[in-house]
């Protein structure tokens, strides 16, 4: 199999992954009061593909996966808030891991793409709203976001670890 075959058959999995991984976090409830905090799932997939593919693939990894959950369990409001919270998150994880040279942590890349993707979704709720007095629901999904983003960017790295002792990235450049 060709390198840009198998970088396909890399992407539809990691597209298919991140899709369970969002129906599987629908169905763990959050003691929180504040709607749209979750966990954060398919964002191990997003950072495991902004590392293993690459930004411009893993922009399709993280629409992909936007737009088959919103079809398919959500609404075009779910997807609006989930593309703009995924995609500034992805922006701002590969800007991190670009500017870094491996300097940061996963867990500080991820706590940030937490942030940020909370940020994507509080702007759509102020253009959808159409005013600027949410930056308070803002700061408490921010309280949310450090803890999801430790622990999704834990499970990222351990999962990296053990993948990287396959052969599965043997034949990944990105």
């Amino acid at each position: 199999m060709d390198s840009k075959s198998y970088r396909l058959v890399i992407l539809s999995l990691y597209i298919a992954m991140a899709l369970i991984l969002s129906y599987v976090e629908s169905f763990i409830p959050l003691p929180v009061p504040i709607p749209g905090v979750k966990l954060g799932l398919p964002n191990i997939i997003t950072l495991i593909s902004l590392i293993t593919l690459g930004w411009p693939l893993t922009i399709l990894v993280v629409v992909g996966r936007v737009l088959l959950s919103g079809f398919m369990f959500g609404n075009l409001s779910s997807i609006s808030f989930a593309l703009a919270g995924g995609l500034l998150s992805l922006l701002v994880m590969a800007l991190l891991l670009h500017f870094s040279k491996n300097s940061y942590s996963l867990i500080i890349i991820s706590i940030f793409g937490a942030i940020a993707h909370n940020l994507g979704q509080v702007l759509v709720a102020v253009v959808i709203v159409q005013t600027g007095n949410l930056i308070l629901y803002f700061l408490f999904l921010m309280l949310f976001a450090i803890p999801t983003g430790i622990f999704i960017g834990i499970t990222a790295r351990e999962l990296l670890r053990l993948l990287n002792k396959t052969t599965i990235f043997k034949r990944l450049n990105p």
